[in-house]
């Protein structure tokens, strides 16, 4: 049996709440600076949270000509330029010979909400007939790849994931493993989200999910501190390029970091709360960890899923010691929903692009705000501050509703 293709990370985009640029995101979050503020997408004074981490400063029309962004949801724009961003970084030049190998994956929790909430009141308020007939294409979620896909001229595998907060990584898992089986050569991939609207926010609230910290929303996400209340919620996209290692080193790419393994699991337990035995999430990593042909001891980082919620937090630092032994005191842990929440659908790939410049740059990025240590949360959890540290394999967790749990395994890439 032919052995797996080797897959590189050649090209990253992002449009967050802390930059819309790689460069201008990352550079926030190495020095652990706070995107929450309060809500100015729409009137949040009804409700019990009223911040956000909000994309600051995104005109559409800056990046995508008039008539396509009036054709768009705005978790579909995020995802456009975030994939423009990737493409443009990889310097990758789509031809007639190759765009029937390139493909898009991406993904979103809850898609054009934004669209869906919008046409609804048209409905109420003026009828049916003042719908939009663009309403039901950019309300949908596959509209972010297919949008990509028809801009790109680009024929490969293209759809979207939808596993709640575990889209992300979901997609760029799959889109790995279509580069790692030689059903394309490249593939655009990673996730965007929308969520901050009346319903969603509203929902969220009903759920009691969201921290309510709105005398100080920079210091609400608090993941792993004793007293964290709940999770931010985010906007933004983020995308990554992937292609197959010969390929891309043939051409003079760009290499980020190496992708070598893909773990996935279901908790099969609830709706919404985490298996207290944490079975799913030590699953995925287990799988993720065999998959990449590497060690527990191995892996110097994980970047985790840690949405600043109590169930939450403590099921995965449990999952953390079940598969780490000894080692995961030791092991550095830190969470980047403490500097932009979580931005749902969209949180792992964001979360993979601070993965990757973690093992390119030296850098593994803090856990801000983080002040009260929780027995139950007792890893090494970067505290505050930004630590240089050489790591040759990190993981990135992603776990959602449903109990979708998906793991990515990345290391980092030298030229032999």
């Amino acid at each position: 049996m032919q052995a797996p293709r080797r897959v590189v990370v050649t090209g990253l985009g992002a449009v967050t709440p802390l930059g819309i640029t790689v460069e201008e995101f990352w550079s926030n979050v190495a020095a652990g600076r706070s995107g929450v503020g309060p809500i100015t997408l729409f009137d949040a004074s009804p409700l019990p949270t009223r911040f956000a981490a909000e994309v600051k400063g995104f005109e559409p029309t800056a990046f995508i000509n008039k008539k396509d962004a009036r054709k768009m949801d705005r978790f579909t724009q995020f995802a456009f330029v975030a994939a423009q961003q990737a493409l443009a970084d990889s310097k990758l030049e789509i031809t007639d010979a190759n765009r029937d190998d390139i493909g898009c994956i991406m993904g979103s929790g809850i898609g054009g909400i934004i669209t869906l909430e919008s046409q609804h009141k048209v409905l109420l308020e003026q009828g049916s007939d003042r719908l939009s007939p663009f309403f039901i294409p950019m309300m949908i979620g596959n509209m972010a790849p297919g949008m990509i896909s028809i801009a790109l001229n680009i024929h490969g595998p293209t759809m979207t994931t939808v596993s709640a907060c575990a889209s992300s990584n979901n997609a760029i898992g799959d889109a790995f493993r279509a580069v790692q089986s030689g059903e394309a050569e490249a593939m655009i991939c990673g996730g965007s989200e929308a969520p901050i609207s009346p319903i969603a926010v509203g929902g969220f609230c009903a759920m009691r999910a969201l921290s309510t910290r709105n005398d100080d929303p920079a210091t609400a996400s608090r993941p792993f501190d004793a007293e964290r209340d709940g999770f931010v919620i985010c906007e933004g996209g983020g995308a990554l390029v992937l292609e197959e290692r010969t390929a891309a080193m043939k051409r003079g790419a760009q290499v980020y970091a190496e992708m070598i393994g893909y773990g996935q699991s279901s908790d099969a337990y609830h709706m919404v709360a985490p298996d207290p035995d944490a079975r799913g999430v030590k699953l995925a990593m287990i799988r993720g960890l065999r998959d990449a042909g590497v060690k527990p001891e191995d892996v110097g980082y994980i970047n985790a899923h840690a949405t600043s919620t109590g169930l939450g937090d403590a099921s995965e630092t449990q999952a953390i010691k079940a598969v780490f032994g000894e080692g995961a005191k030791k092991l550095p842990v830190s969470a980047n929903k403490s500097m932009f929440g979580h931005a749902l659908g969209a949180a792992g790939a964001l979360e993979g692009i601070c993965t990757v410049l973690t093992l390119q740059r030296g850098i593994i990025p803090p856990t801000i705000n983080y002040h009260t240590f929780d027995p139950q949360c007792d890893l090494d959890c970067v505290p505050n501050l930004a630590r240089k540290a050489d790591v040759d394999v990190a993981i990135s967790n992603s776990f959602g509703f449903g109990g979708h749990n998906a793991v990515l395994v990345f290391k980092r890439h030298v030229d032999a």
